[in-house]
């Protein structure tokens, strides 16, 4: 054997054996590409015992917002009330929890509802972190440091015509910009340079919702597509120039919170008091038209799905999602009527949460218990394969709950897990014979 030959095989063995370092991050809300899909493989079958033990735990004080995962690290906001009321951003190693950086700042909540903490991810990208608070402070953060590369100030930088429950819509980086659901006064979106903070557009007169916007792809251009607390619209991300809007006024109140799922031609939206909305996705061009609505007569007798945190997924003819009260429903993709519903995934209470995480042909499920729960979602029902305590309900989220509630969105990274509640946020291996 040549030395040559000799130097390509042992090249060829490290890669193999170091495969794993290139595991998939979780930079985002929701994953790489917003879309709740997990793509790595080597993990495990089924879970070993009834309780995941955690990799590591580290303290964090109240907060919605779910952990992201990138470049070996671990963000999270959280809130502390005493003796000044401020919204922190932490960073972690995601390999031993070692707290790298904090950013703190001095953040009092005025008009807002369920004050536990910050509610949007923080977003990472190009070595820089962008967090947003629930008053509307946006930052934009050296990722590795925490050091402060530029910020927007609510009342300085916009004045937010404020929903009740707080600015919630995690920052959404496309190409060389940073856009926002703010709430703004006449600019309900808002574009900013990623690198310098520059304003570069303003979009909409519309009211602000929790929703997180998406880009899809329509005829070869990249569409931005929010949900606002008015309409579904689709934008140039570019220029913030509207494509297409569909109508979807709310009957009560701004409650849209999940985000528009995708799924071929199709595009769901999905609210508490609202029921759903399917729009077909035109292949040739940016726009949309309306294939069907369903809304049932209140929030207990409720038609399609009527969704509130859980965001719902669409697969091939099929879609999947949680409705008003913890119910997991099965409906047919193209008319919305029910399939099947099971109640075994979680609790049958107001506003009963799960959310789903899709992995080949299982979904990993964390319910708002602090369950993790592996299934198969499929036509024919609810396929329950394993399930295991990963961390403990707290209250802070939801004080009517005695048992407390799990609401925060977990991350999927590196064939581990992360999730937080108002006391902790822990790291659990999924990889194939860890537990």
């Amino acid at each position: 054997m040549s030395n040559f030959l000799r130097i390509l095989l042992v090249s060829l063995a490290c890669l193999t054996v170091s495969a794993p370092a290139w595991a998939d991050d979780w930079p985002q809300w929701r994953g790489p590409n917003r879309d709740g899909v997990w793509h790595e493989t080597g993990l495990v079958e089924k879970f070993a015992g009834d309780h995941l033990k955690p990799r590591w735990r580290a303290a964090v004080a109240g907060g919605y917002s779910g952990p992201t995962v990138a470049d070996g690290r671990v963000y999270v906001t959280d809130r502390l009330v005493e003796p000044t009321q401020i919204e922190r951003v932490h960073c972690f190693d995601w390999r031993d929890g070692k707290e790298l950086w904090s950013h703190v700042y001095d953040c009092t909540y005025d008009g807002v509802g369920y004050t536990d903490g910050p509610r949007a991810s923080v977003t990472v990208e190009d070595g820089r972190a962008y967090a947003l608070g629930t008053m509307g402070n946006l930052f934009c953060l050296d990722a590795a440091s925490g050091k402060v590369l530029w910020q927007k100030e609510p009342g300085k930088d916009y004045e937010i015509e404020m929903p009740i429950w707080g600015i919630a819509s995690a920052p959404l980086v496309e190409g060389d910009l940073v856009i926002v659901q703010i709430g703004a006064r006449d600019a309900c979106l808002m574009a900013f340079d990623k690198r310098s903070g520059k304003q570069r557009w303003t979009a909409l007169d519309d009211r602000a919702s929790y929703s997180a916007p998406i880009m899809i792809e329509q005829g070869g251009k990249r569409v931005l597509v929010c949900w606002t607390g008015d309409n579904v619209v689709g934008l140039d991300p570019q220029s913030g120039n509207v494509y297409w809007k569909e109508p979807f006024k709310p009957t009560r109140m701004v409650i849209s919170i999940a985000t528009p799922a995708v799924g071929g031609d199709r595009l769901l939206v999905s609210s508490f008091y609202d029921g759903s909305l399917m729009l077909k996705l035109d292949r040739k061009k940016p726009a949309v038209e309306s294939l069907w609505r369903r809304l049932g007569r209140d929030e207990l007798h409720t038609d399609s799905l009527h969704a509130v945190l859980s965001t719902p997924y669409i697969d091939g003819d099929y879609i999947y999602g949680v409705d008003s009260h913890g119910e997991l429903r099965c409906l047919a993709a193209a008319t919305g009527e029910r399939v099947w519903e099971s109640l075994k995934a979680g609790p049958k209470v107001r506003w009963g949460t799960i959310h789903m995480v899709r992995n080949g042909d299982r979904t990993w499920m964390f319910n708002e218990l602090g369950q993790l729960i592996i299934a198969q979602l499929t036509p024919t029902g609810y396929h329950e394969i394993s399930r295991a305590q990963l961390i403990e309900p707290t209250t802070g989220q939801l004080t009517r709950r005695d048992e407390g509630v799990c609401w925060a969105h977990p991350a999927f990274a590196h064939r581990h897990v992360f999730a937080r509640s108002d006391e902790e946020l822990v790291c659990a291996s999924l990889e194939a014979g860890s537990n």
